[in-house]
């Protein structure tokens, strides 16, 4: 159940940091590639870059449960053979 979940979570912060990682290029790339664009950096970053931090750490999140799940299920083979 602990995989499903990390599976779950793992796509949606992909899903989530994606697409606000491809607005906030498109924001950039669309406004040109003269000083207008470098002024709406901080605004792209402040609009853009909590959404995507967001979706990271959701990520790595189901990442980690995953992670666990799987330690937990397979067998630990250091104390095996004492």
């Amino acid at each position: 159940m602990k995989e499903v979940l990390g599976g779950v979570l793992l796509a949606v912060g992909i899903l989530i940091a994606g697409a606000s990682g491809l607005c906030s290029m498109a924001v950039l790339i669309g406004g040109g590639f003269g000083m207008e664009s470098v002024s709406m950096l901080p605004l792209v970053l402040l609009i853009g870059g909590i959404p995507f931090a967001a979706g990271a750490g959701i990520a790595f999140g189901g990442r980690a449960l995953i992670r666990s799940a799987r330690k937990e299920r397979t067998p630990d083979l250091e104390n095996t053979f004492e």
